[in-house]
């Protein structure tokens, strides 16, 4: 478990972040890949900007997302000591406020769908929550924490003024002019 959470620190803050950061992160989601959210929120200690990609499922106008490792993950510290977030989505940055999932039956209907939609890192939890029972999942879920956002503000993304995505229009411009050329 250990190993896990270090695979995924690694690969998230040098490769996620960056990606979702950069106006990128429409690129990133797919039934194998799983679709992906970066949270941004305030360190519980630090108060420092904090950033953490998760897997997510939207339900009736919320956004739900998923702590797979349970209550110890830094990120979920943060939003229970700030609920007040950020979230950095495909499509733009919306803000929202976070609360604890505590009904068992939107606990378990949304942790299926969160599990169905973060694609191979379900599988790596040895999930498959297409074919699982419900008590089997409750029972592998029981450490999980679901997280409910619900959204009540819209922020420029990285295609709005003072977005970063024109970077990459331009370096895509000129290797296809370069490409053309040589």
């Amino acid at each position: 478990m250990k190993a896990l959470r270090k695979i995924f620190r690694y690969l998230n803050k040098y490769f996620m972040v960056p990606v979702f950061k950069s106006g990128l992160g429409f690129l990133t989601g797919s039934p194998i890949s799983g679709y992906i959210m970066v949270l941004k929120t305030v360190g519980h200690k630090s108060g420092l900007t904090r950033y953490a990609p998760v897997n997510y499922a939207i339900h009736k106008g919320n956004i739900y997302c998923l702590s797979g490792f349970g209550k110890i993950a830094h990120w979920y510290k943060n939003l229970t000591a700030n609920p007040q977030i950020e979230m950095i989505m495909p499509a733009g940055t919306v803000s929202g406020n976070a609360l604890t999932v505590t009904d068992a039956d939107e606990k378990l209907s949304m942790m299926r769908q969160i599990l169905k939609n973060s694609g191979f890192a379900g599988f790596m939890a040895g999930i498959n929550a297409f074919t699982i029972s419900d008590e089997d999942l409750q029972e592998k879920g029981e450490e999980m924490v679901v997280i409910r956002i619900t959204p009540n503000g819209i922020f420029a993304g990285s295609a709005d003024p003072g977005g970063w995505l024109w970077v990459w229009l331009i370096i895509i411009t000129i290797i296809i002019v370069l490409a053309l050329v040589f």
